[in-house]
């Protein structure tokens, strides 16, 4: 039986229950392991922000060069980030985000939002967004797909995923 989550996707729904899902298999882990770790969000940011080279990162995160160094590392090792050479003499490179790096987007988003609302700077917000097709300053909200109504955590509820579906039919 499949039941419709949205216009493309569909989950086979099985009786299992979500409480058990097999944690080696949960994505919200899997992106913690690359993307957790606190300079690296700060590393996302000023890339969202346009910043692209080593010295300039280093200058608005002050953070040490080879925490940085590290971090960057990872991120053009996942693919998230990539290397482009700007100077041969000496070789220097910035770093920009790719397909992958920006769809860490709504993340940062997210974290923004909820600071703004939950740990907020008494002057107001440092950065607001601006919707570039209307002008608009915003705050993003998720909606479905299907209905367009905007959606909570209230609002939607887990159910098995193929991978857990994949391990009940494999213990059965």
């Amino acid at each position: 039986m499949a039941e419709s989550v949205s216009f493309c996707n569909y989950v086979l729904v099985a009786e299992v229950d979500i409480k058990d899902f097999p944690r080696d298999a949960c994505s919200v882990a899997s992106t913690l392991s690359i993307v957790g770790e606190r300079w690296t969000m700060h590393v996302l940011r000023e890339a969202f922000l346009g910043v692209r080279r080593f010295e300039d990162f280093r200058r608005n995160i002050g953070v040490a060069r080879n925490i940085l160094s590290d971090r960057l590392t990872t991120l053009v090792d996942e693919g998230i980030l990539r290397r482009e050479l700007y100077s041969e003499h000496p070789p220097r490179f910035e770093y920009r985000l790719t397909r992958k790096g920006v769809d860490l987007y709504g993340i940062l988003i997210e974290l923004m939002t909820w600071g703004n609302r939950w740990a907020p700077n008494p002057n107001g917000p440092a950065v607001v967004l601006r919707h570039r097709s209307c002008g608009a300053v915003i705050e993003p909200v998720h909606a479905c797909p299907d209905c367009g109504e905007p959606v909570h955590a209230r609002d939607l509820e887990a159910l098995p995923g193929p991978a857990m579906i994949g391990r009940a039919e494999t213990a059965a």
